[in-house]
């Protein structure tokens, strides 16, 4: 939590990115993550990396969190005067793995991530909860965040991908 606040802090005020000296086994593994920032309550970026094959977690969290408060096309850019309000998640992806019908996501335990062509999105596991989404309604939203339409998946052999942050 600590890297993602200051690289967001550090880049928002001065347009750089930290020197971390990181001694963690644990931060040190290669693994995705995603890091969701939120002002009072509502969504105000959030960008993540599914697989890490060479760049340790340490690292994922603090590019996914200057991401999430400069590069979500969703929102304009953190000003340094929101710093103070942002509040910080993250959501570190430890396994995941392709599956053959839509029937194996559970709702809450899931996140759900799905690619066609070009097209792609990710919902994480609380998505769904938050907003009391049943299964059909989280599809046709990860459809529209994918910039498809919302029935898409019902039409296609879609590659759905579950995780478990």
């Amino acid at each position: 939590m600590k890297i993602a606040k200051e690289s967001v802090e550090n880049f928002v005020k001065f347009g750089k990115k930290p020197d971390f000296k990181i001694e963690s086994k644990n931060l040190n593994i290669p693994l995705g993550a995603f890091v969701t920032l939120k002002k009072d309550g509502q969504l105000r970026g959030c960008i993540g990396k599914i697989l890490s094959f060479k760049e340790p977690l340490w690292k994922v969290v603090s590019e996914m969190a200057i991401a999430a408060a400069t590069e979500d096309p969703r929102f304009e850019p953190v000003s340094e005067k929101e710093l103070k309000d942002l509040e910080f998640e993250i959501s570190v992806i430890f396994n995941y793995k392709k599956i053959n019908s839509i029937k194996e996501i559970e709702i809450g335990k899931h996140g759900v991530h799905v690619t066609s062509g070009f097209y792609s999105a990710v919902f994480l596991p609380q998505v769904a909860t938050e907003y009391n989404w049943t299964l059909e309604e989280l599809l046709d939203n990860l459809m529209l965040k994918a910039g498809l339409p919302p029935k898409y998946w019902k039409d296609l052999n879609l590659t759905f991908i579950h995780l478990k942050p």
